[in-house]
């Protein structure tokens, strides 16, 4: 049974890239940033992450401070270090050399053991073209369903 608790989404990577690929990793966290996502203070938005120097690190993502921390608080956008294996980290960044390919956050959550864990993905960014067409289906949808249950 997979017991998560979402701490964070980031619901704009849906609508703004095509995702192709979905992976997992551990998040180095400092204390103060751990009850901040349990609180569920936290903003994926745009965020991404990026391979350097063999390490994968999550860049811009907001973790607003722990409401009761002290002068010890964290840095709300630092930077924080992915935890994969080296043959994974390797393969992903083969593929993000490949044109259009980037690395964007899905979600924060805590894992049954009650480890912090990032949900990511391969995705390609999509086109005006491509979020237009998105969003006409989801309406239609959404007409159909409306039709089907009125009746």
């Amino acid at each position: 049974m997979d017991a998560r608790k979402n701490a964070a989404t980031n619901k704009k990577a849906f609508h703004d890239y095509h995702i192709e690929e979905k992976f997992e990793a551990g998040i180095a966290l400092t204390g103060t940033e751990v009850k901040s996502l349990r609180e569920g203070r936290a903003n994926l938005k745009e965020s991404y992450a990026k391979i350097k120097d063999g390490e994968l690190f999550l860049m811009n993502a907001h973790i607003s401070p722990y409401s009761c921390g002290n002068m010890f608080n964290h840095e709300p956008k630092r930077i924080r270090k992915l935890l994969m294996h080296r043959r994974e980290i390797h393969k992903l960044f083969g593929k993000v050399r490949e044109r259009g390919y980037s690395l964007v956050p899905l979600s924060i959550y805590f894992n049954s053991k009650n480890k912090a864990k990032l949900e990511f993905a391969l995705a390609k960014g999509k086109t005006l073209y491509d979020k237009r067409e998105s969003i006409k289906r989801k309406d239609a949808k959404r007409v159909t369903e409306r039709e089907l249950r009125l009746r």
